[in-house]
């Protein structure tokens, strides 16, 4: 089954995406766009995405993309797609969706127009009038911008980001596919150690511990089109042995992540457990404006940014400080800030920059692997 599918990405991983398919996923067909990334495979690769791609949120097949400059046309445009051949007479297909810059501006009365025209198609596929949906789920998505409508299967189920170990997390919890892509930015492979001063509830030490085990992100959970018969449980099968297969769950790893919150430190050793990955990641109890950070490795760190944690002023004298602490370390540095002010609090300019998003909050990745003299603090 030939497929065009579509990865929405947190704004700033869309490379990252294209690369983990690419290379990965051996595709030649993929192109990345503001928020996502297209790519075109078959049943075969929609289970490998969901399985192993680190840095996405969701696998959407993209069904077809027409005008929409009135319901008619949505209508119309919707009805014209091959419903039956993924949703069976049992299937059930909610609608949701978005629209941005259109004539079509009320998501309600959308959402009711292409639940009609879905029903119409599969009425006259399968010469049922009621349907009753109680089998598996086969979200439907429509998103309309500037009068243009693309139409969405959902194959993930749960965002992409839920791997499966982290059933709780602490105030402030760091994205998974945020944190991957961190470990991805600073190419690091295991081969030298990791520090994490600022554990949270351990995203960061967990998904670097996976990758460097080689271990698929999707392994612990299910996705909603394991349930489709248009799929094949075969397919799914083939997937995670393959996935089982790459992975190396007895290599260990010097990745050590701490915090100065006891509750956030159990939480990390249990994520840890739950992730299958507590033998080579461990964590304990430290200040982070108090380490050593002397020896050689990387450090990664998603401080506070006195937006749920902390105020302004607290987490700006916290960056101060640890940045006196880390001083002139050997370790390459890569910390996650919506503070304007970082480098400045910290002591230091990054020697690069990469605007990522933690949700929908807006932050910089500050990189520091240029080894030179850090001036002292300000504003401390």
């Amino acid at each position: 089954m030939k497929l065009t599918m579509c990865c929405p990405t947190l704004f700033g991983l869309e490379g990252i995406v294209a690369d983990e398919l690419r290379f990965g996923g051996k595709l030649s067909a993929v192109r990345a766009e503001n928020g996502r990334v297209i790519f075109e495979g078959d049943e075969n690769t929609l289970a490998w995405a969901n399985l192993n791609l680190r840095c996405a949120e969701r696998v959407l097949i993209r069904l077809g993309a027409f005008p929409a400059r009135s319901f008619d046309e949505l209508f119309e445009g919707v009805r014209a797609l091959p419903w039956e051949q993924f949703i069976p007479e049992d299937g059930a297909f909610p609608v949701k969706g978005h629209s941005l810059d259109s004539a079509l501006h009320s998501i309600p009365d959308c959402q009711k127009i292409v639940k009609k025209a879905v029903v119409e198609r599969l009425h006259a596929a399968y010469g049922l009038s009621w349907f009753a949906e109680t089998g598996a789920r086969y979200q439907i998505q429509f998103a309309i911008m500037h009068d243009m409508a693309e139409i969405y299967l959902d194959t993930s189920g749960a965002g992409l980001h839920k791997r499966g170990y982290r059933a709780n997390a602490n105030a402030a919890p760091l994205r998974e596919t945020l944190a991957a892509a961190m470990v991805k930015l600073a190419r690091w492979r295991g081969r030298e150690p990791l520090l994490d001063p600022f554990c949270g509830s351990g995203t960061i030490a967990i998904e670097a511990a996976l990758l460097a085990q080689r271990r698929a992100p999707g392994l612990l959970r299910t996705f909603d089109a394991e349930k489709w018969p248009c799929i094949g449980a075969a397919v799914w099968q083939q997937a995670r042995e393959s996935a089982l297969d790459l992975a190396d769950g007895s290599a260990r790893f010097d990745i050590v992540g701490s915090d100065i919150d006891p509750q956030c430190v159990q939480l990390s050793i249990e994520n840890a457990r739950k992730a299958g990955v507590s033998g080579t990641v461990f964590f304990g109890c430290a200040d982070a404006a108090k380490r050593d950070y002397s020896g050689q490795g990387v450090l990664f760190a998603n401080p506070p940014y006195g937006e749920r944690l902390l105020d302004v002023q607290t987490a700006e004298k916290l960056y101060a400080a640890f940045g006196r602490a880390v001083g002139d370390s050997p370790k390459r540095q890569y910390i996650l800030s919506s503070d304007a002010m970082f480098e400045r609090c910290y002591g230091k300019k990054a020697d690069k920059r990469r605007k990522l998003y933690n949700g929908m909050l807006k932050c910089d990745l500050y990189m520091y692997f240029k080894h030179s003299p850090r001036p002292s603090a300000k504003g401390s």
